[in-house]
């Protein structure tokens, strides 16, 4: 999911008062582009959440999360900028490309009286780069508001985790009331996200 620092405005103050501000502009922006993390966590828990699938999606989703805002910085403004309006749509195709993949072997396994499965290391590291891809502009607005980009990566990833195995709480509990319609729910949450990302609803 996608967000600008350019609409936060610091105004005067103490030097401290002003980094304060930044950093909790900072916050803000990392719940921002954690929701999509959250509704997409929610689809995946759908399917069942055990130990190693949290731990699977709050390390994948916290690196991709915190890492692509990095590589934007790295990689300057103006490639950073066009890069993430355009990835908007790739993320936006591979999560369909996803949900879509585990729609149909979600109606296989039901054809056949069995389950879909764990979800795959292969479909959770697609998820983790569609849902992060087009924060690389998000990089350069790191820059100009001067905060410690260890300390941004840092609240980034942390607050994507937070809110990733959130999600997968809420998910897994509605998994349990749906069943084995649980893994078609959950494909269908990561299209449905997909499309807001696509439009630019997230």
């Amino acid at each position: 999911m996608s967000c600008s620092l350019d609409g936060l405005q610091f105004r005067a103050g103490p030097a401290g008062d002003g980094y304060r501000g930044r950093v909790l502009a900072l916050v803000v922006v990392a719940l921002s582009l954690g929701m999509s993390n959250f509704a997409a966590a929610i689809g995946i828990g759908t399917t069942g959440v055990g130990a190693r699938i949290r731990v699977r999606v709050g390390v994948v989703f916290g690196i991709f999360e915190a890492g692509m805002p990095v590589l934007g910085l790295v990689l300057g403004h103006g490639l950073a900028s066009t890069l993430g309006h355009a990835t908007r749509w790739v993320g936006a195709g591979l999560l369909i490309a996803t949900g879509a993949y585990g729609l149909v072997q979600a109606l296989r396994a039901g054809a056949a009286g069995g389950a879909a499965g764990q979800l795959r290391l292969g479909r959770l590291l697609v998820t983790g780069i569609a849902l992060s891809i087009d924060n690389l502009a998000v990089g350069f607005a790191l820059g100009t508001y001067h905060v410690s980009l260890p300390l941004a990566a840092a609240i980034i990833g942390t607050v994507s985790v937070a809110m990733s195995l959130a999600g997968l709480e809420l998910g897994g509990r509605i998994g349990l009331r749906a069943g084995q319609r649980g893994e078609l729910l959950g494909s269908l949450i990561l299209i449905g996200v997909g499309v807001a990302i696509g439009v630019g609803v997230s």
